[in-house]
């Protein structure tokens, strides 16, 4: 179980690093260069996903990635659609920071039935959309507001009721293309407020961005539009975990 597994690293205190893949932005050369990329250098979980990426896109690019790294494959969904038996678990993500219902519990109706019947690992996230100083693809889809990147209390009271909901987890993301990552004193404060893993994710492009937010507590730095543009610096960021 991938849920077991993540609480089993964080445990022994393991800082873990996802690399997170849009097939829709991403030729199948950069893919398999990326998934061979992240088995070198030691890349703990590779996410698939994209706001307008189709399903059959999602089962083809599963199946690539997983033959090429031998790692495991979580979806990072986008939509509904974006739900493949390929793939080792799917983060069931409500996104806690909106109100919007649909991406709260609506979504989770018309696809907890199929989740269900092809036996896939669905993890409860609450996913939290952080102001990352750019208008992002997940707040134009989403059509909610992101919480201010200077509001930690907002941040922390928003990942304390996720957990004593019952969410498994927290993804706190600055969004794609974010032009800041999430600053160390939201992470701190989150991380003081609830127990349960955070991952971490949007505007990290180096490895010190990547090493603030770990050392900040996040568990999980997720790491995706800078792969796009530089494969090297999934040895960078591995390199530092150390």
């Amino acid at each position: 179980m991938i849920f077991q597994h993540i609480q089993a690293q964080i445990s022994v205190g393991k800082k873990l690093l996802a690399v997170l893949i849009d097939p829709g932005k991403t030729s199948q050369t950069h893919l398999v260069q990326t998934a061979l990329q992240a088995k070198q250098e030691g890349v703990d979980f590779l996410l698939a996903g994209g706001s307008l990426m189709l399903n059959q896109e999602m089962d083809e690019t599963i199946r690539l990635l997983k033959k090429e790294s031998g790692l495991p494959v979580l979806i990072f969904p986008g939509s509904t659609m974006q739900i493949s038996a390929e793939a080792d678990a799917i983060l069931f993500l409500s996104m806690i920071s909106g109100r919007n219902p649909d991406l709260l519990i609506g979504r989770h109706v018309e696809s907890a039935a199929h989740i269900k019947q092809i036996q896939l690992e669905a993890i409860s996230t609450g996913y939290m959309l952080i102001d990352g100083k750019q208008f992002s693809s997940v707040q134009y889809i989403s059509q909610t507001l992101p919480i201010p990147h200077n509001k930690p209390d907002i941040a922390s009271a928003t990942a304390i009721a996720g957990e004593m909901l019952g969410l498994k987890m927290i993804y706190m993301d600055a969004g794609s293309g974010a032009l800041q990552p999430i600053s160390s004193d939201m992470i701190k404060s989150v991380r003081k407020c609830v127990s349960i893993p955070l991952w971490v994710g949007g505007g990290i492009r180096t490895s010190e961005q990547a090493n603030a937010a770990w050392n900040a507590g996040a568990n999980v730095v997720v790491v995706g539009n800078a792969i796009e543009e530089n494969l090297q610096l999934i040895r960078q960021i591995a390199a530092s975990k150390f």
